[in-house]
């Protein structure tokens, strides 16, 4: 029976089947330069822009220790030059970060919650915390927040972070599921512990995210120099108000 199966399978002649194989390869190959069509050309200017030549490296190299040798300078100010502060709050935003920038910079700025440009977060006004921004004062300009940018940073900006996750501020549930062990269940209770440098101020904007800010109307200049010689970066004291109000 098994013999008789066998003699009624149709005969396929060998030339058949290697056009039938070279025809399936040809497919197969043509479908390749499709994908690579597809994306090659989004990728065709990346990948030359990726291409770095030796000086660019050595280039980028100097001006980074460069920026370590600025920072420790920096760092070595004394206390009178830095001054006190002159209220409770501090806003701080990054307006600079380049190649140019040294890892030690990126640490402190990173620990600070500034991954970004043209981003904000608030802090307490400290001795302490304006001696580390004076590290990193090129690449960030602060000042004393008013109550009135505080509530509308937080009510056009505001946002959880919990988990990795940004959540809008829409839900007091969430903000009592969070903070309500410190008496904290509505943005209102937020905005009062912030303005006022509360005693669970550090918890508060522990659960708020960074603020991402707009770029503002004009541009900054993009001098390192400090905010009092004309340049953006450094302490603006009080008019860091107007700056949050082009920004927000």
């Amino acid at each position: 029976m098994a013999e008789a199966e066998i003699k009624r399978l149709p005969y396929v002649a060998e030339t058949v089947l290697k056009k039938r194989k070279s025809t399936e390869a040809l497919a197969l190959t043509r479908k390749a330069q499709l994908e690579l069509g597809k994306y090659g050309q989004k990728n065709k200017k990346n990948k030359v822009e990726d291409i770095r030549r030796p000086e660019q490296f050595i280039k980028q190299f100097r001006e980074q220790e460069l920026d370590l040798v600025r920072m420790k300078q920096r760092g070595k100010r004394s206390k009178s030059v830095i001054g006190k502060p002159k209220s409770k709050l501090l806003f701080i935003v990054r307006i600079q970060g380049t190649s140019d920038m040294h890892p030690k910079t990126r640490k402190i700025l990173y620990k600070l919650r500034l991954r970004r440009i043209f981003s904000g977060v608030f802090a307490s006004a400290t001795e302490g915390i304006l001696e580390v921004l004076q590290k990193v004062e090129p690449y960030v300009t602060y000042g004393y927040a008013n109550l009135m940018n505080v509530k509308e940073l937080i009510y056009k900006k505001g946002y959880a972070s919990i988990k990795g996750q940004r959540i809008p501020l829409t839900d007091n549930n969430i903000i009592e599921q969070e903070l309500g062990k410190y008496g904290i269940i509505c943005i209102e209770d937020i905005v009062h512990e912030i303005a006022n440098v509360g005693p669970h101020f550090k918890e508060v904007i522990s659960f708020l995210g960074p603020f991402i800010l707009n770029k503002p109307e004009g541009g900054l200049l993009g001098k390192k120099q400090p905010f009092k010689d004309g340049g953006e970066a450094g302490n603006r004291e009080d008019q860091i108000n107007k700056l949050i109000s082009k920004m927000n």
